[in-house]
């Protein structure tokens, strides 16, 4: 059957180390889907595109990232392996675009926060593709699009990011604050978009305005939502987990794209 596609947003200090609403929730999601073959997750690179892995059990765990985080989280270790054959055909998916691979490449935080809770005994197989930063979101929409034929495969498209993303703006006090006007507004629209497949909203994001300038201050966190939806197929229904603001700029809002029947889903 085609595989079904995540695109998770997730805060990665109480994602990872405490069980809070938005983790259950989004582990509710994941035990609906069947579990994946292998996984190819994001990074971002200035300029050209890389399939990232490490040939072996020990992966190496990035922690990118300030120091005033938590200890707990320099402290997690996902050692998934990597897959040279997975690296391939990805790299085949994307052809003519030049791709160049890398065995040295670990995992950073985008993909382990997500799988080291969606996938704990790090038994799924992990590359990580960059996402060109000089390129615009119609391109990595694009990109998308000749990614979706490994869905056949058994390779599970994830994006991990945020809708918004703010950080200067967020109130790091209060995680159940409400959320900023421009903030709701632009989760909304574009959470509509998705739910009514209206992919060209999500691309065009920059037309809602100073709602879009205030939520994607810079694209990181939003591209891989547009690889996301780029891999959507026709009849592919989108199941909505966390879906909600935390700290006033931070969209957890989440889900899954899946081609099942909803009977299938609900199992």
């Amino acid at each position: 059957g085609v595989m079904f596609l995540w695109s998770f947003s997730y805060n990665r200090e109480p994602m990872v180390i405490a069980a809070v609403p938005a983790l259950i929730a989004w582990l509710i999601l994941v035990e609906r889907a069947e579990k994946a073959r292998y996984a190819l997750g994001w990074t971002l690179l200035i300029g050209g595109v890389l399939i990232g892995y490490v040939y072996s059990w020990l992966a190496q765990t990035i922690h990118d990232f300030g120091a005033s985080f938590p200890q707990a989280l320099f402290n997690v270790q996902y050692p998934a392996p990597g897959d040279p054959a997975l690296a391939r055909r990805v790299a085949e998916a994307l052809a003519p675009l030049p791709v160049v691979q890398d065995q040295n490449w670990g995992l950073d935080h985008g993909t382990w926060s997500v799988l080291s809770k969606a996938y704990p005994k790090a038994d799924v197989p992990v590359v990580q593709l960059s996402m060109d930063a000089t390129k615009p979101p119609a391109w990595h929409y694009e990109m998308g699009r000749k990614l979706a034929p490994l869905r056949d495969e058994g390779i599970l498209i994830v994006g991990t990011g945020n809708i918004v993303h703010n950080l200067p703006a967020m109130d790091w006090g209060d995680r159940n604050c409400a959320p900023y006007d421009w903030a709701k507004a632009f989760n909304d629209a574009i959470r509509s978009a998705i739910a009514n497949d209206e992919p060209e909203k999500v691309v065009g994001f920059e037309a809602l305005g100073e709602a879009a300038a205030k939520s994607v201050p810079t694209p990181d966190h939003y591209w891989p939502l547009l690889y996301v939806l780029g891999a959507r197929l026709p009849g592919d229904r989108a199941v909505f987990g966390p879906d909600h603001i935390e700290h006033g700029s931070l969209s957890m809002t989440s889900l899954m794209l899946d081609s099942r029947a909803p009977a299938a889903q609900a199992a």
